[in-house]
């Protein structure tokens, strides 16, 4: 008797550009899941590979390549992992022909069939933190800095609503490029609007290279941040000296203490050993991608969740779980900076 095909995944994630500071992580992740799930019976009774694609937000051949491999039956599922300026694209090019697991941190509402987004949405991240902030620090004027693309604007439109609920006003909001690196301007904006809190939407590299020029202008001595989309990469690169009043709202960090993170910690550095990439939000949530692919693959319906089932739940190592409809449960958490890692505050 033949035996099955394997089950071929499509793994977009960014090699390059601001971005490209996630790949390795993700990379290391995704290859950890496959490797769990090709030592039990893979998905739906299939071993599992993956065919990695580049989706840095400047690559120009994703869509070809996209409908290329989904064309010829090459793939039967992609996991993204990457800005959702580039999932957009890819929706655009090959939506709905097979699933299509997206993975990290986004503006929410995505409802596209046989699209499911696992990640936090920014109504989960940013209305708690925001409050806790308020309540805390308490902040009165807040500007909003971030890359031009959707994630940013449909956060920054959301985020004027939560800063008011906490008694505060956002005064202001700035967008650059993806990939811009020269941040003196934003910063005099900073310094003349009299800001006493920035809400810090930018991805990769980015991140990092505004984060390192506001420390160095001394601005963390009166301003504080705060960033859904930061991670231990762009932590390390920022520097401990540039770091200070630094938080981040997400649903994963390296230092969670919890059993779940700590046992897939092991297996992590287990399987690759000490010179493996390090753990972040990103990383872990392609891990998140596969294991949810392979719990998907074993449902009777397309949208798990729905018509009364209870939600999908699939290895993680934060306890997520699918409702259906776009809607994933997940704790989050609030971190602040501390050194070159985050000391998790509280579960928001």
């Amino acid at each position: 008797m033949r035996p099955p095909r394997e089950l071929n995944i499509a793994l977009c994630v960014p090699l390059g550009g601001s971005a490209g500071i996630w790949g390795p992580s993700a990379l290391a992740s995704a290859k950890l899941a496959v490797a769990e799930l090709n030592k039990g019976s893979g998905i739906a009774g299939k071993s599992c590979q993956l065919l990695t694609v580049n989706a840095a937000d400047d690559s120009v051949d994703i869509e070809a390549t996209l409908i290329g491999l989904v064309q010829s039956g090459d793939v039967d599922a992609i996991i993204g992992m990457h800005t959702s300026a580039v999932r957009q694209r890819i929706l655009r090019a090959v939506g709905g022909q097979i699933p299509f697991i997206y993975t990290p941190l986004y503006e929410g509402g995505e409802s596209t069939p046989d699209v499911f987004a696992i990640g936090e949405t920014t109504a989960g991240q940013l209305r708690p933190a925001i409050g806790w902030l308020g309540q805390h620090r308490k902040p009165k004027r807040w500007l909003a800095i971030g890359n031009d693309y959707v994630w940013p604007r449909v956060s920054h439109r959301m985020a004027r609503q939560y800063i008011a609920e906490s008694g505060a006003e956002l005064i202001g909001e700035r967008y650059v490029p993806v990939g811009t690196s020269d941040y003196a301007e934003m910063l005099d904006a900073i310094r003349n609007s009299r800001a006493d809190a920035v809400l810090v939407s930018l991805v990769g590299q980015d991140a990092v290279d505004f984060n390192r020029a506001f420390g160095c202008n001394g601005l963390s001595r009166s301003v504080l941040r705060l960033s859904c989309a930061i991670g231990e990469n762009e932590l390390l690169g920022i520097g401990a000296e540039n770091a200070e009043d630094l938080y981040v709202a997400a649903g994963y960090f390296a230092t969670l203490d919890t059993d779940a993170n700590l046992a897939f910690k092991e297996r992590y550095h287990t399987h690759f050993g000490e010179r493996a990439p390090t753990l972040n939000t990103f990383g872990q949530s392609t891990y998140e991608g596969l294991h949810f692919l392979a719990a998907l693959f074993g449902q009777a319906t397309p949208d798990p969740g729905t018509r009364g089932q209870a939600p999908l739940a699939y290895l993680s190592a934060r306890g997520s779980a699918y409702a259906g409809r776009g809607v994933n449960h997940m704790p989050i958490y609030l971190a602040h900076s501390e050194g070159n890692v985050f000391k998790v505050i509280t579960r928001l």
